[in-house]
């Protein structure tokens, strides 16, 4: 898992926004199947997943660049997107390769590239479209996901669950293929 995060974060790093946001997108459905019983993705599990990691991770972004003594000023900051928001827009993309969901409250969800403006807009609402920077939120569910990964790593659960996880195997994988790498 740490393998799959590491290299979302860097295919943010090359440019790489659609593989990017996929992979992002994918990481709350992955992550929600290693921690349940049964091992399956869904998508209660993937909401719920998203708004106990990464939703939580803007508020404390926001709040970090407060100063200590505006703080108390500070209050309200919700991040709009919400697991089921994430959940249908992620199916929406994944699926059909929209931007749009029906039962959405967005008309459209927009993820602003780095480095195209100077200005930051995230989670900002523009008429019906919920704006969000690509590079924030990626991050943001990267963090959740390390986050979450501490906390779950060593437990049994997800353990008998990693074991059929598809991952990077450098020299192959006896019995089937030897000697060069394979994901499986």
């Amino acid at each position: 898992m740490r393998s799959l995060i590491d290299q979302i974060e860097a295919s943010l790093g090359s440019s790489l926004y659609y593989l990017s946001l996929i992979g992002t997108l994918a990481v709350p459905d992955i992550a929600g199947a290693l921690s349940s019983v049964d091992g399956d993705a869904s998508g209660k599990k993937y909401a719920d997943w998203y708004d106990t990691w990464a939703r939580p991770r803007f508020v404390e972004a926001v709040r970090a660049l407060v100063p200590e003594h505006a703080c108390p000023y500070v209050k309200d900051i919700e991040n709009p997107l919400t697991g089921d928001v994430c959940y249908r827009f992620r199916c929406s993309l994944l699926h059909q390769g929209s931007s749009q969901h029906p039962k959405s409250p967005f008309s459209r969800i927009v993820f602003i590239e780095p480095g195209a403006t100077t200005n930051v807009i995230h989670y900002g609402q523009i008429n019906d479209a919920l704006c969000i920077d690509l590079n924030l939120f990626c991050r943001e569910v990267i963090a959740g996901a390390r986050v979450w990964l501490q906390a779950v790593e060593a437990t049994e659960q997800y353990m008998k669950n990693y074991e059929r996880f598809a991952r990077r195997h450098p020299d192959g994988l006896p019995p089937y293929i030897a000697g060069v790498p394979v994901v499986g």
